[in-house]
């Protein structure tokens, strides 16, 4: 895959997520949206039928007493000009408020020649209205009625006067104040009641406010008069006007519109990150592989510069044993055939390399494991590399401090696995090797430090050098002959041994690979 192509599909994986999740949050958003308008409805609903219950309430009192006077049998006043007087007197304000309405009936008699209609004369009634309400102190108010007119006390009203009751309602019941036409704990029961049939069972506070101030109608913890969002107008008067308004607050009402949603958002929260988790992994994975390709690609090319050396080495031998002045010198012979199985034993390790590391992936390779000494091991393994050491001018440094070095390991394996760390101590030192080997017992384990100082490697590199295949680049790719595999060899050996391996490392000061192993009595 190139690199564009790599590049491009990441962007339009990413582009996806975005959009998927972009979706989701407007679904969630206008779900939330609808909720709140649907609440605002169903409050609104509950605050007009409380308004409207509590007027009718009001008005079907005075109904009540009207039709207490029409069962008491008084008489029918016929009279063309009538008044009605209702009378309250207030002990708190020692005020007298009188009400006055009164109508005039006028018949009136014309010819029908001027409407053209087929009849003689025509009767038309006209009907004037007119309405007074006057203020008085205590004790000053009966001197002011006409002895033609009818007197009537608010609990005396005569049957026929009830024509005239609805305007005196409008016109009467605003003069009372708030705390004498409603209480607050039928507020309180009316909107609990209502608000409960509509789903809605969160607290609420409320207030009656007049003109914008507030009114001894209230719950104890209402605040807040300029946010309360939910309002209705109430005790509208004659002219369909209300100075009166009932507020109510919720204040866990987005609590409240959020939860009836909370199931939708959690699933679409869980749906989203599994998405994400969909997308990081398959990103990873994409990445990875982009990476284990231009890895593998590092090591063909290894593999290739690794066999090109000794398959030159072979084809050189071979022609010059065909050169008739070298076939009959028997000692140039031997040589030329001695180098031609050293290349071919050096072919073969690194074809076995390979091989035994795919098994160890595959659990294929079979490691029996006996009591050893480390320190034997790690002498045996020195042998196998320090002709080279002492060829370069080099040494190997060893120090048993550990008392107790029998562990449980595998006598080839793990002799590989320390005659690998000492090669690339070796490979990686670009002047004379200098390594030194340490033993230490630690709790009921022994560790195994080789220290060289060479070139090191960068922090990211001893990250990933036990990774297979993994190699760092040092600008020329083959500086150092490798293939990626021995370290990667050692860390799945050292584990199946029940151990550890570390590496500590700084760039051109060298590194100190650790390897931990569980001792036994």
């Amino acid at each position: 895959m190139s690199k564009k192509i790599f590049i491009l599909l990441i962007l339009l994986m990413s582009l996806s997520l975005i959009g998927i999740i972009f979706v989701q949050a407007y679904y969630i958003e206008g779900s939330v949206k609808n909720e709140k308008e649907r609440f605002k409805f169903n409050v609104d609903k509950v605050l007009n039928y409380v308004s409207n219950s509590l007027e009718e309430r009001e008005r079907a009192e005075y109904v009540y007493k009207l039709q207490d006077i029409m069962f008491k049998g008084y008489e029918v006043d016929t009279a063309a000009i009538r008044n009605l007087y209702i009378i309250r007197e207030d002990l708190d304000s020692k005020e007298t408020v009188v009400y006055r309405s009164g109508t005039l009936e006028e018949n009136y008699k014309f010819n029908s020649s001027l409407f053209d209609i087929g009849l003689d004369t025509i009767n038309v009634k006209r009907v004037l209205t007119n309405k007074e309400t006057k203020v008085y102190q205590n004790g000053g108010s009966n001197a002011d009625l006409s002895t033609n007119d009818k007197l009537l006390l608010l609990d005396k009203l005569s049957s026929t006067d009830k024509i005239f009751f609805d305007d005196a309602y409008k016109d009467l019941a605003p003069r009372l104040p708030i705390h004498k036409r409603v209480t607050k704990e039928e507020i309180q029961s009316l909107l609990s009641e209502k608000l409960k049939e509509q789903g809605i069972t969160i607290d609420f506070e409320f207030a009656i406010y007049s003109n914008g101030l507030a009114t001894r109608i209230r719950s104890d913890n209402f605040e807040n008069y300029e946010a309360s969002a939910f309002s209705v107008f109430m005790f509208y008067n004659e002219n369909n006007q209300s100075s009166y308004k009932l507020l109510v607050n919720f204040p866990d009402d987005k609590k409240f519109i959020l939860s009836s949603l909370l199931g939708m958002i959690l699933l679409s929260i869980i749906f989203t990150s599994i998405i994400i988790l969909a997308y990081g992994s398959a990103l990873y994975q994409l990445v990875k592989q982009r990476k284990i390709s231009e890895i593998k690609t590092d090591f063909i090319n290894n593999m290739t510069h690794e066999f090109k050396t000794p398959i030159a080495t072979i084809n050189l031998a071979l022609d010059a044993i065909k050169n008739p002045k070298v076939i009959d010198d028997k000692e140039k012979v031997v040589r030329y055939l001695a180098m031609i199985k050293e290349e071919n034993k050096r072919m073969h390790a690194q074809v076995e390399n390979v091989l035994r590391i795919s098994k160890l992936e595959k659990n294929e390779l079979n490691i029996s494991k006996d009591r050893l000494d480390l320190h034997d091991l790690i002498e045996d393994a020195i042998t196998h590399v320090e002709l080279i050491v002492e060829d370069r001018k080099g040494y190997i440094k060893t120090c048993f401090d550990a008392a107790k070095s029998s562990v449980l390991a595998n006598d080839t394996h793990f002799t590989n696995v320390i005659v690998n760390i000492l090669d690339n101590a070796i490979k990686y030192s670009p002047e004379a090797p200098k390594i030194e080997v340490y033993t230490e017992n630690v709790g009921n384990n022994i560790l195994l430090k080789i220290k060289d100082h060479g070139s090191g490697m960068s922090k990211a590199a001893a990250k990933r050098v036990f990774e297979k295949f993994y190699r760092e680049h040092t600008g020329n790719i083959h500086n150092v002959k490798g293939h990626g595999l021995g370290l990667a060899y050692v860390k799945r050996i050292v584990e199946d041994h029940q151990g550890h391996v570390s590496v500590e490392s700084e760039k051109d000061k060298g590194s100190i690979f650790t390897i931990k192993l569980p001792i036994i009595s």
